[in-house]
């Protein structure tokens, strides 16, 4: 079989949810004897350089890119409204890479064209053009659902109005593709349930998000940090910054006064300014970190208080491998098979999020059984050679093998 991955992100080094599932996905193709080519663009706010990639999965993936800007531009936006385009989908149209896009569709016969998240279905039509492939989209959330979540919240008149523009079109574009692919494959199965009610009839797999369980069990000799409780995300994506100022306005102060002692540590790339420049009695903020491995190891107690979003979230599935005690929103761990209490602590209300950390943070037992409850989990669930051989199995049988 052979597939060609298409993304709007460089995958490695895998330091996003995004990048990990999107890496992690060819690492097991290739694991799964896939002949694997994967061809993305690599953007100037996520640039990787290829020259980092590992030698072995850049000649296994036959690994192109193409260098292209994305990034939202105050013209680029106000031209977009004389057009019926949306621009979180228009951003990701280059010519540069639809040429390149056409050489490597004529010199490749593909089995299975898979497109890694919405925003490159734009070349859906080059690629029906210049090949007979089974196009599949791996939905890595409902697109329009995250701006619809948040557009709840949003307290700008201004803000909410554009938005609101912009996420009609993508809602428009999102459910437009439906009718032009020949399978789509969901990270959850709650996404794959909104699919469905919005028509789709086609083949429809859920295939969770894998990662190397034992590369996780790895510890290094790090001094764990005792009574720290942290936040890890990318912080360029909108929800990640919300649920930390939610966490912040709501749960912080509570928890300090109770645990005078205990630390919020708040990490993740692209930090926005004003949380940089935060002052808070013991927030420490981080932009970057240089080892994921020793972050984890070294703190307590994860938080993903998200409020929109959707999808899965890949740091959940990271936390769980390395044994951390986790506690969550009903929408942060979303996609995930958890059973509250044992491998994560689930809690929306202010009031129910400062109860359970405060809790883990006075009992040392709980909080260790909660994380090799949540390690026991991934070993289980996660394993990355045997969720994306389930995929292959799911496109042999698309693909009538």
């Amino acid at each position: 079989m052979r597939v060609l991955q298409i993304s709007n992100k460089a995958p490695y080094p895998p330091n996003d949810g995004s990048s990990i599932a999107i890496y992690n996905m060819g690492v097991g193709f290739i694991a799964n004897e896939v002949d694997l080519h994967v061809l993305t663009i690599n953007t100037k706010k996520h640039f990787k350089s290829d020259d980092d990639i590992p030698q072995e999965y850049k000649t296994k993936s036959h690994y192109q890119s193409v260098y292209e800007n994305t990034d939202v531009s105050v013209i680029g936006a106000v031209l977009n409204l004389f057009s019926s385009d949306s621009y979180f989908v228009s951003r990701f149209y280059f010519k540069d890479f639809e040429n390149k896009l056409i050489e490597k569709l004529k010199a490749n016969t593909f089995d299975v064209i898979q497109l890694e998240g919405l925003f490159v279905a734009t070349y859906i039509n080059v690629i029906k053009k210049h090949s007979k492939a089974k196009i599949v989209l791996r939905a890595h959330n409902i697109e329009y659902l995250i701006w619809e979540r948040h557009l709840k919240n949003e307290k700008s008149a201004f803000k909410k109005w554009y938005l609101g523009l912009q996420t009609k079109r993508l809602k428009n574009f999102e459910l437009k593709v439906l009718n032009e692919l020949d399978a789509i494959v969901t990270i959850t199965d709650f996404d794959k349930t909104v699919f469905e009610k919005e028509g789709f009839k086609k083949p429809i797999y859920t295939c969770i998000t894998g990662v190397d369980v034992n590369d996780y069990k790895k510890k290094k000799s790090e001094t764990k940090k005792p009574k720290t409780i942290f936040h890890f995300a990318s912080m360029d994506w909108m929800p990640n910054v919300e649920a930390a100022e939610w966490f912040l306005n709501n749960c912080w102060k509570s928890i300090l006064k109770q645990v005078p002692d205990t630390k919020f540590v708040m990490a993740g790339r692209n930090m926005p300014a004003h949380l940089k420049k935060l002052n808070e009695a013991n927030v420490l903020v981080v932009e970057d970190v240089p080892d994921s491995r020793t972050f984890y190891n070294e703190h307590d107690i994860m938080l993903v208080p998200l409020a929109s979003g959707s999808g899965l979230r890949i740091k959940i599935i990271e936390g769980m491998a390395y044994g951390k005690a986790i506690v969550s929103t009903s929408v942060g761990a979303e996609g995930i098979n958890y059973t509250n209490g044992k491998n994560i602590i689930i809690a929306d209300l202010p009031k129910d999020f400062i109860k359970a950390v405060v809790d883990l943070l006075k009992d040392e037992t709980k909080r260790n059984e909660l994380g090799k409850g949540a390690q026991t989990f991934a070993e289980q669930e996660f394993d990355n050679g045997k969720v994306v051989s389930g995929l292959v199995n799911f496109y042999k049988a698309v693909l009538n093998v």
